[in-house]
């Protein structure tokens, strides 16, 4: 009985510990990113939790300087790929080297071997290289000639894709969708906002941040997260809405007009309702909780499932957005 209670305080002081350095984080971000705070909790919130984020924006709204921003304060090694058509696998692996003195191959690993990679414009990669990175995002590894070599941890993947530009770029498969832990739309600021950032004339990327976490830090916060309890009325919930996101099996024309579901070809995986919950309970440590509610699913759920759903024709030709069936499902959901 009394290890219980002191595994319970200990727990409970690793949350505020955590909580304090996520607030650190928040308040460094805020020095040079003005506004996007749902983008900027989107990218704390994948690193503790230890997944992806693919940010979708598009130019000039400050995505690549948030990853930045993000990797000084991380303290981790950051590399950055442009990706291009005539990018090649090697060229983010790495490959083999014919070392003539010793007539052997030696390993020169590529960009990927870091801890935050950008991988810049990834949608414009051909299917070889996208292949090659989902190995990197899903395994932790890269096979380079015949042997595979283990990728630094922690490892953590922020894609950036322009929405408007689709001429020469390859649409993501969604098997690497689905590795994304998150998908965040980066959106135009405010006029109050955009105010702020004209005055700083474009020097707030030289404004200094101090380093909050670090390999360590964020061993401890994603502990913290473990502590973190979900009632069994929640992990009900969460399925209920992972459930909700699938079709019937008489999709078709003689399908309710009313059903929302009438617009999906395919729902979410039983991934999605892992990631779901990660992320939930990473909201709830934001605030410094033990245990998840129903407002920290609420809160991620656009973010973890809006790349996971894939839409049929009907939904392009109503205007119809993945975000918008989730508010859907959400508001015809019994809250627990």
């Amino acid at each position: 009985m009394e290890k219980d209670v002191s595994s319970q305080e200990s727990g409970a002081a690793l949350i505020n510990e955590c909580s304090l350095y996520i607030k650190a984080c928040r308040e460094e971000v805020a020095k040079r990113i003005v506004g996007q705070q749902e983008v900027v909790d989107g990218i704390i919130t994948a690193a503790i939790a230890g997944g992806h984020v693919l940010l979708e924006g598009v130019p000039g709204l400050a995505k690549t300087l948030a990853v930045r921003t993000f990797a000084e304060i991380s303290g981790l090694e950051f590399r950055r790929i442009q990706f291009t058509p005539d990018l090649l696998p090697a060229d983010v692996t790495g490959t083999l080297i014919f070392e003539q003195s010793t007539g052997r191959f030696l390993v020169h690993k590529g960009p990927v071997f870091a801890n935050v990679l950008l991988a810049d414009e990834i949608n414009r990669a051909p299917a070889k290289v996208q292949s090659a990175l989902l190995e990197a995002m899903a395994e932790h590894q890269v096979t380079i000639g015949e042997n595979s070599y283990k990728l630094s941890e922690p490892f953590f993947v922020l894609a950036t894709q322009n929405p408007i530009e689709q001429e020469g770029t390859y649409n993501l498969p969604e098997a690497e969708l689905d590795r994304f832990l998150m998908k965040l739309i980066v959106h135009y600021p405010t006029p109050e906002e955009e105010l702020m950032i004209v005055r700083s004339d474009g020097r707030a990327r030289q404004i200094p941040v101090q380093k909050i976490f670090s390999p360590a830090v964020l061993a401890r916060c994603r502990s913290a997260v473990d502590s973190v309890t979900a009632d069994d009325k929640i992990l009900k919930y969460i399925v209920s809405i992972i459930s909700a996101t699938r079709p019937a099996e008489d999709v078709g024309p003689s399908k309710n007009k009313g059903d929302i579901t009438r617009y999906i070809a395919f729902g979410a995986s039983p991934r999605a309702g892992i990631a779901l919950l990660k992320c939930a309970k990473v909201a709830a440590l934001f605030e410094g909780r033990s245990f998840v509610l129903p407002d920290d699913v609420q809160s991620v759920c656009k973010s973890v499932l809006r790349h996971r759903l894939v839409l049929n024709y009907e939904a392009s030709a109503d205007n119809i957005s993945a975000d918008t069936i989730i508010s859907k499902i959400i508001s015809l959901m019994p809250v627990p």
